[in-house]
């Protein structure tokens, strides 16, 4: 008769790989942690994924935690977000938690977000409908549209 606690955890050390150089598009579904080092361009759907500094996920994520050291783009929602790579142009990332780390110790810090969208908290905010790509209206102190600037005040004459 087969151990049960031996047969949870080889369950639990299974992973799906994605390795480096290698190219998957496509709906990527995975009740195992997922690790890329190479390239996926489509869905994935997993409990995790880590992207590796050498790889990049661009699509649509629907992931429970998230640690990016590469390139993401896309749709994300995650309850939970680690990123030390590039976030790339047209990107939305829902989350309950954003964390942004340095790359390494011994470099600059540097963490690149290209033109996205960033909702993190409880409840982020999902408009049907909308572009895939919103930016936040500048705030104002009167709450409604923005009003224009009030034209310089001309020099008072000296003399």
């Amino acid at each position: 008769m087969a151990d049960p606690k031996k047969a949870e955890a080889a369950a639990a050390a299974k992973k799906t790989l994605v390795e480096d150089g290698t190219e998957f598009k496509g709906s990527l579904v995975s009740k195992c942690p997922v690790a890329v080092s190479g390239k996926v361009e489509g869905e994935v759907h997993a409990p995790s994924l880590t992207v590796a500094s050498s790889g990049g996920v661009f699509g649509k994520m629907r992931i429970g935690q998230i640690t990016s050291d590469g390139e993401i783009a896309g749709e994300v929602e995650a309850e939970s977000v680690l990123l030390s790579g590039r976030v790339s142009n047209n990107t939305i990332i829902r989350a309950k938690t954003l964390e942004v780390k340095p790359v390494a110790e011994t470099a600059a810090p540097r963490v690149t977000f290209g033109d996205c969208v960033l909702e993190v908290g409880d409840e982020p905010r999902k408009s049907p409908g909308s572009s895939p790509v919103q930016t936040a209206p500048k705030p104002d102190a009167g709450g409604g549209a923005p009003k224009p600037s009030a034209p310089p005040a001309a020099p008072k004459p000296q003399g």
